[in-house]
């Protein structure tokens, strides 16, 4: 009966888990919309505001989950705090690059960005962490450069929103590791650190009437007080979501996202999408089902000789 019960807890679990990562990636996946929506906006202004209208929500979320002993602890360490103030800058960069690449009819260059992010973290991790990729993952890593050298040669330069989102986005991850806090409390720090530059951004706007929040629409007042929510939600959502899964199951739905912002740019916003591009997406999707393959047959393994041990 006991057995039973944990094993039930656990499914419950895993299914909660499932549905509020499911909710995170539906969410990214349609955030393309949302960019074009505010793309008449001044970037440097959206970013700001997608700063400041998260801090309320993101402290919210930590207050419910009654974790604000963990933050008050974290804001009284300096390391904790310079570590946040690097990974802050990570991810606002990632945002800036996203928000303008949408902004100027470059959304599938972001979804390839976010496709080869995860094979961008597992050269990461061999690179520094010293970790060993196996054959699967090196031949992955392989078509991934093939697939960028092909957009290389095709437009005469490096596909360098794709790369700088992908990098951008797997040293964000491989420092927000360092961070001895949870992914909630994390997320407040670093949007508070990024609040202190980015409020006097817009009170300086205001000032001199180049705003957009007051100075201008209802409907643009929306957009940038929405920004917040379509910032934070899924990366809550994401948080909470991820602690419940296994990584196996994780790696798998982070395609989701690209998958959706790929479609939406080709379908709906009618991006140029030609023979190269068609061969170097057919590459990553090649090199993701051999990573992931790989990732699988390792948690499978792993599992086994959790059983046998037990």
């Amino acid at each position: 009966m006991v057995t039973e019960a944990i094993a039930l807890d656990a499914e419950s679990k895993a299914r909660r888990g499932f549905l509020l990562a499911l909710g995170a990636y539906l969410l990214w996946g349609v955030l393309p919309f949302y960019m074009k929506a505010v793309a008449h906006l001044p970037l440097a202004e959206v970013i700001a505001h997608r700063i400041v209208w998260s801090v309320p929500i993101a402290a919210a979320v930590l207050v419910w989950a009654g974790r604000t002993a963990d933050f008050k602890a974290a804001i009284r360490s300096p390391r904790t705090i310079a570590m946040a103030a690097l990974t802050a800058a990570l991810i606002s960069v990632n945002w800036g690059i996203y928000v303008w690449a949408i902004a100027v009819d470059r959304t599938v260059e972001t979804a390839l960005g976010y496709y080869i992010n995860p094979l961008v973290v597992v050269v990461v991790g061999a690179v520094l962490l010293g970790e060993k990729l196996d054959r699967l993952q090196i031949a992955a890593v392989v078509l991934a450069t093939v697939a960028v050298t092909v957009l290389t040669i095709e437009g005469g330069k490096l596909p360098w929103v794709s790369l700088a989102l992908a990098f951008s986005f797997a040293a964000y991850g491989f420092f927000r590791k360092t961070l001895p806090i949870g992914p909630s409390q994390g997320f407040l720090l670093e949007v508070l650190l990024l609040s202190v530059p980015a409020l006097g951004y817009i009170v300086y706007l205001i000032a001199t009437g180049q705003d957009h929040i007051v100075s201008s629409t209802g409907t643009d007042t929306a957009l940038l007080i929405g920004c917040g929510p379509v910032t934070s939600v899924p990366l809550l959502l994401f948080a909470f979501g991820a602690k419940l899964l296994r990584l196996s199951t994780i790696g798998i739905m982070q395609y989701i996202a690209p998958t959706m912002v790929f479609l939406i740019a080709v379908l709906i916003f009618d991006e140029p999408f030609g023979t190269a591009q068609a061969v170097a997406f057919a590459l990553i999707w090649t090199a993701l089902a051999m990573y992931s393959w790989s990732m699988l047959v390792t948690a499978r393994r792993a599992a086994a000789t959790s059983a046998r041990a037990a």
